[in-house]
């Protein structure tokens, strides 16, 4: 293999110019195809690869894509980052991963100096990084494409796919109050994120439609970890009359939950009720397993990706479901006279 080799070698094993090189690389037109063969027989036996920064001087494509996230679930984000890749993969596209803070005042600039720098194609936005203003700011200036993976806001903006976080929610809610459960705690997700304020939103209206009054002391906050789980369970179970069940916005959440039950010797489900959202691995690796909703995180990076390569502007809505462990069960009679 020789390291060395440049498109000024392929150029002269071909015969061709510089230019016509260029050209077969970037599969534009007016080539013949002996001419077309002779360059990718050149590249071949010299095993050329042309540089990124080449590409980019020649105003070519990069073949690289960016995705750009602010999540604390390690569990959830490897699920996006593996849809993303995958299907960039299928494609023979690089995938550029990049963490940002949202509530850094810079954030737009960072992701402006990252588009600079690489000059991808475009930009997969997870949330809560898809209803930053300056980071949406900063990639409309550049007149970058993006697409959006579960945004709150304005989905005329550009392409989203999502699912239905307030039917989600209700739909957990329904479940616990079908299950005869009637003091049903609920942790609220991150502030950053809207996802945050539709499971709330579904929660209460599950609970409005059964006719359970609304109890301020029994939702508490969150950030989508394991420790703000931990410290939410503790709240809730130090109330005169805690909840038979606890519904956590996601499963890190819910984990943190059922740590703190264990080590207060509580029998689940028996005496308390935990239940999550999102359905990571974390939801079949802890004890009880987690009943959850399924968010395809995996399918909704996929398709996102998907829709970015096409170039195609569409929303699309992907499906959740129920799962059903053993995490939650009926309340038990004493625990409802408490």
């Amino acid at each position: 293999m020789n390291e060395r080799s440049n498109i000024r070698d392929v150029a002269e094993r071909a015969g061709v110019s510089v230019k016509t090189v260029s050209r077969v690389l970037n599969k534009q037109p007016y080539v013949s195809d002996a001419t077309r063969r002779r360059v990718e027989a050149a590249v071949q036996a010299l095993d050329f690869r042309p540089s990124v920064a080449a590409r980019i001087l020649s105003g070519a494509k990069s073949n690289q894509l960016a995705l750009i996230y602010d999540n604390h679930s390690p569990y959830y984000m490897h699920q996006v980052l593996t849809g993303c890749w995958e299907r960039c993969h299928a494609e023979g596209v690089r995938l550029l991963s990049q963490p940002v803070v949202v509530s850094d005042a810079d954030v737009g600039e960072q992701v402006r100096g990252l588009i600079d720098e690489t000059r991808v194609d475009g930009v997969i936005l997870s949330s809560p990084v898809t209803d930053c203003e300056p980071v949406l700011a900063a990639l409309e200036a550049l007149g970058t494409p993006f697409v959006r993976i579960s945004p709150g806001t304005n989905h005329a903006r550009s392409s989203s796919v999502f699912m239905d976080d307030v039917q989600a929610a209700d739909d957990m809610t329904t479940y616990l109050i079908n299950l005869g459960h009637r003091r049903i705690a609920f942790i609220r997700g991150h502030p950053n994120h809207l996802a945050s304020d539709d499971r709330l939103f579904g929660y209460r209206r599950a609970l409005d439609r059964a006719g359970i009054d609304y109890e301020p002391q029994l939702v508490a906050d969150g950030q989508f970890d394991f420790d703000s789980g931990c410290a939410a369970a503790a709240y809730f179970l130090g109330l005169p009359k805690p909840p038979t069940a606890i519904f956590a916005s996601n499963d890190d959440m819910a984990a943190g939950v059922l740590a703190v039950a264990h080590d207060r010797g509580l029998d689940l489900p028996t005496a308390l009720s935990v239940v999550g959202f999102d359905d990571t691995t974390l939801a079949r690796t802890v004890w009880p397993p987690l009943t959850t909703i399924h968010q395809p995180m995996f399918d909704l990076a996929s398709t996102a990706t998907g829709l970015l390569l096409s170039g195609e502007f569409a929303h699309r809505r992907l499906d959740h479901r129920l799962v059903e462990r053993t995490s939650a069960a009926p309340p038990s009679r004493r625990m409802e006279t408490k």
